[in-house]
């Protein structure tokens, strides 16, 4: 692997003083906290400790908590001096309060705007023209991962597409396997982030935007949403009764372990079956789309670092130190590889990348198969609320598609 750090990227460390004789502390809050998320995570400290400051580990499970205890911490006056955001809106009142590094003169040395691709990576961190925040890398939320050996036990081939496996649903159930593998903990983001796949499916990238963005209530309410919903119904009637207390990592472990068929997670679940040393196409199947015949959409999401002003100069100097390194190419080539996701820029080399990887990424290439998250346009508050909608529509067996449809609608009409 080509492990080189840009000519740019040296200069700024040398414009920022990183041959200063006083290192120092820089306290990271985020939520890498499975086995596949501390490996990737140790890139960015091991980096960051060869420079001579030092990473300090505030990791927290689960993004809930620990996006509310940072702002806790920030709104209190005692913010770390990084954290771990999702891309969007979920940290535009730190920006609003003042509390953020303004990035822009780093990225601007560093070219930022040149590397960092596609332009909706970019778009969360660049506001009214400044640079907010640091984006890492590009996650694609819609895959399932199937295991190899469960369908086997089952008689059967790992299925291709949807109609082809809720077909073998029922086998599995027989086979005595987890046919569907789901988990209801952190407030039910896991199964929005299934159903938002599903809607995806059958929609495509320009209605989905019209949803989420423009909050088209015809299409939210129309028959192919509702089929999204019907399927989502369905699927929960294969889960079994460990599933809504349950991590997407313990989730992730069941694929692995073959007790379980199939689970639609994101891209990050992938870093998993790298730990348990599982080769996909031989132990297990990555399948884009998801469960799509030729995929042509990738709904990106991500992870972003942004940094909390702070009094001390030597402080400021390691955080723009750990920004500047974050992206580029060693850091992003080793990060990404353990991480599952793809890197923010091209010039990286991935050769230790997995055909899963690839696959992604030269879908990625495709003009128009980017479709943002949905936490791109709408705030934490409506996610939370959608979040539970789901959620009671997977679990709740009072609950129809139907109902759950109009719950959705009518959440959109009021959403800010």
């Amino acid at each position: 692997m080509k492990l080189i750090m840009s000519a740019t990227a040296l200069m700024a460390a040398a414009l920022l003083g990183s041959t200063s004789v006083r290192a120092a502390d820089v306290e990271v809050v985020h939520w890498w906290t499975s086995g596949g998320e501390q490996a990737a995570v140790s890139v960015f400290a091991n980096e960051l400790d060869a420079t001579g400051d030092k990473w300090i580990d505030g990791a927290i499970a689960l993004g809930e908590t620990a996006r509310a205890t940072v702002m806790q911490r920030a709104l209190g006056g005692d913010p770390p001096d990084a954290s771990q955001f999702n891309p969007g809106r979920q940290y535009e009142e730190l920006i609003a309060a003042g509390l953020l590094l303004d990035l822009t003169p780093l990225a601007e040395s560093e070219g930022w705007a040149n590397f960092i691709r596609p332009a909706q990576i970019a778009e969360p961190c660049l506001i009214d023209g400044k640079w907010w925040c640091v984006p890492v890398n590009i996650h694609m939320q819609n895959w399932a991962w199937a295991s190899v050996a469960a369908f086997q036990k089952a008689g059967l081939e790992v299925p291709t597409t949807w109609d082809d496996y809720l077909a073998a649903l029922p086998k599995l159930k027989e086979a005595g396997v987890i046919p569907f593998a789901v988990g209801g903990d952190g407030g039910g983001w896991q199964i929005s982030l299934l159903a938002n796949q599903l809607i995806l499916a059958q929609l495509g990238a320009g209605p989905v935007e019209q949803v989420w963005k423009d909050k088209n209530l015809e299409v939210a309410g129309g028959p192919e949403v509702l089929k999204a919903f019907q399927t989502l119904k369905g699927l929960g009637e294969f889960a079994d009764d460990g599933s809504p207390n349950r991590s997407w990592a313990d989730t992730t472990s069941l694929v692995i372990q073959g007790e379980a068929a199939l689970q639609v997670m994101g891209d990050w679940a992938q870093g998993e079956f790298q730990v348990a040393g599982q080769k996909p196409g031989v132990d297990y199947a990555c399948l884009l789309g998801p469960l799509v015949a030729e995929p042509k959409y990738v709904r990106t999401g991500g992870d972003i670092f942004v940094f909390f002003k702070q009094n001390d100069p030597e402080v400021e100097r390691a955080q723009l130190s750990l920004a500047s390194l974050m992206v580029n190419p060693r850091t992003q080539a080793l990060f990404n590889t353990a991480k599952g996701s793809a890197p923010i820029r091209d010039d990286v080399d991935m050769s230790l990348a997995n055909d899963c990887m690839k696959a992604a990424i030269d879908v990625l290439k495709q003009d128009g198969s980017v479709v943002p998250d949905a936490n791109q346009w709408r705030n934490e508050a409506f996610t939370t609320a959608q979040n539970a909608i789901f959620s009671d529509l997977i679990y709740n067996d009072a609950t129809t598609p139907e109902a759950a449809q109009a719950q959705f609608v009518e959440l959109l009409r009021n959403a800010e």
